[in-house]
């Protein structure tokens, strides 16, 4: 009954144990053996997670295809619905706080600066079925024809390590709050010796004031809307000001890239509570805002390469916040395989390849492999030679113009596209020291 109930590899991260102590915890463990016992429940929605193609009896298949035929129950997609409202979403939610972290460790590279892990928070969209349960929910969006267009989403806001890519903490729920209002619950997963990096959306009076309470620093792109008043001027260029109540040092730079397709200038203010220009000058700060752009990729992986721009599975609320939590968790066990492997072979996680290691794990499941460990941990595996046999080049600077990639005209946004092969860019920053208003 138990053998289906596994993730190939993966199931060393997320052991056996861990998913049956979640269980307790949540009161979810059977009283009778069922044919679909909690266990095997929670390892199907984990593998839901690399299968996006798939159905859950589709799923299913996928988990017992390596066992015995005698030896695996027969089941339904009802009988697995069943399953799932049987479970409920508290157990998901407990294996994703147990698995949820900076997946780094002190020399781990890239993760930190200055001595403090480089974290950032962001917000996106997550299409769900066009249930009437879930539009009384979410509601639906607008346009300019109708009063309700597309699918109903959900508001999924993460704070991400830069470093790994892994995610902290994550909250969701409709999209009518704001991302900066649901963000502030991640400020409990905030700690001391993080510097969080914001964009101009999360730069309002509330979250600074949370993130600032919570001990953690940040550095955040500040919005046209705020005009600071100058209290002291810094060799380094920066400026002491004051916003929203706290002290911050204010670094306004001009950027510009020039490529072979032209160039553009932009000006920005940064502001930060890190105020000694000793220790953390402008013009580093500067460059460090680009890692905020890490937290981009991390929702890139998981709607583009994990889910293939589709729409969730399940057409209830609790349904959504189940497989939701699963999603992430999934996510959150590839990451915790690439940073071993990166950690035991000294790579930069940047190099290793998210893609080449979701395919070794859909691999793994098929094939019912390297379930359980054997007397000797081996740290890299499967997955992880499938990642350092073919490290990624280093990291280039995002440079690509925004489009819409939604499966729109194929022709509409043609002059958008930019061939990188030939694409040679260099990047000039200039501190401006004295105009600090917009």
């Amino acid at each position: 009954m138990f053998a289906p109930g596994h993730l190939g590899e993966r199931t060393r991260i997320a052991p056996f144990e861990m998913v049956d102590a979640v269980l307790a915890e949540c009161g979810a463990v059977e009283k009778r053996i069922r044919r679909l016992p909690a266990r095997v429940v929670v390892y199907v929605l984990l593998a839901a997670g690399l299968f996006e193609k798939c159905g859950y009896p589709a799923v299913w298949r996928k988990l017992t295809g390596a066992l015995s035929r005698s030896s695996v129950p027969r089941v339904t997609a009802t009988t697995l619905w069943h399953a799932r409202c049987r479970l409920g979403t508290r157990p998901m939610r407990a294996l994703f706080d147990l698995l949820r972290g900076p997946a780094s460790t002190i020399r781990t590279a890239g993760a930190r600066w200055a001595g403090m892990l480089v974290v950032a928070v962001d917000g996106t969209h997550l299409d769900v079925a066009d249930a009437e349960a879930v539009r009384a929910k979410l509601g639906k969006g607008a346009n300019q024809y109708t009063s309700a267009s597309g699918y109903p989403q959900v508001l999924l806001v993460a704070l991400v390590a830069c470093g790994t890519r892994a995610v902290i903490d994550a909250v969701f729920g409709p999209g009518k709050p704001g991302e900066s209002i649901l963000g502030r619950r991640l400020t409990r997963s905030m700690q001391p010796d993080m510097l969080v990096l914001l964009d101009s959306g999360f730069a309002t009076t509330g979250f600074l004031n949370a993130t600032a309470a919570s001990g953690a620093h940040f550095l955040a792109r500040l919005s046209t809307h705020w005009k600071p008043p100058v209290l002291a001027h810094y060799p380094d260029g920066s400026l002491l000001s004051r916003i929203a109540g706290i002290e911050v040092r204010i670094a306004a730079c001009e950027i510009t890239i020039t490529t072979s397709q032209g160039h553009r200038t932009g000006v920005y203010r940064l502001a930060t509570t890190l105020l000694d220009p000793r220790q953390h000058p402008a013009f580093e700060l500067v460059k460090l805002y680009h890692e905020r752009w890490e937290v981009e990729s991390t929702y890139y992986e998981i709607k583009k390469t994990m889910l293939g721009r589709r729409v969730l599975r399940s057409r209830t609320w609790p349904g959504i916040t189940q497989e939701i939590y699963a999603l992430l968790s999934t996510y959150q066990l590839i990451r915790i395989a690439i940073s071993d492997v990166a950690h035991a072979t000294g790579t930069d996680p940047d190099r290793c390849s998210f893609t080449a290691a979701l395919n070794m794990a859909r691999d793994q499941v098929s094939r019912a492999a390297n379930v359980t460990a054997g007397t000797v941990i081996d740290l890299v595996g499967a997955i992880g030679r499938a990642v350092i046999d073919r490290p990624m080049p280093n990291r280039r600077l995002r440079l690509s113009p925004r489009a819409v990639k939604r499966p729109l005209s194929r022709y509409a946004h043609k002059s958008l596209k930019v061939d990188r092969r030939t694409l040679k860019a260099t990047t000039s920053i200039n501190i401006l020291t004295t105009p600090i208003s917009p």
